[in-house]
């Protein structure tokens, strides 16, 4: 079933907007709180820049309300199972998530 992006609580959509405006790099030491990704005080951010390339934010960043691509929701699905931790690396591509390495807490 597609998710839109309004589906999501407002945390999960400004992660979609924070890494469609990077586009290609990563997050580094996201918290997890509650299954949602705490950006206050903001992540750290490196961006790649790619010589001759399009290197700005995404074009889907100034639509609204999108169906949100498999990547993401796959994203938000690990989120919700790791409850409370921290990303340490969400890589993005094409302002996608493409991987990330995680710590979670001790149950």
């Amino acid at each position: 079933m597609d998710k839109q992006k309004s589906s999501f609580p407002e945390p999960h959509r400004r992660l979609v907007e924070l890494m469609q405006e990077i586009n290609f790099g990563r997050i580094e030491n996201m918290a997890i709180r509650n299954g949602q990704p705490v950006l206050s005080p903001p992540p750290r951010i490196v961006r790649e820049v790619k010589f001759g390339a399009e290197n700005g934010p995404r074009p889907e960043a100034s639509i609204e309300e999108f169906v949100l691509r498999a990547k993401v929701v796959e994203l938000f699905r690990y989120m919700d199972e790791l409850q409370n931790g921290v990303i340490g690396i969400l890589e993005i591509k094409h302002g996608l998530p493409f991987r990330m390495i995680f710590r979670e807490d001790a149950a």
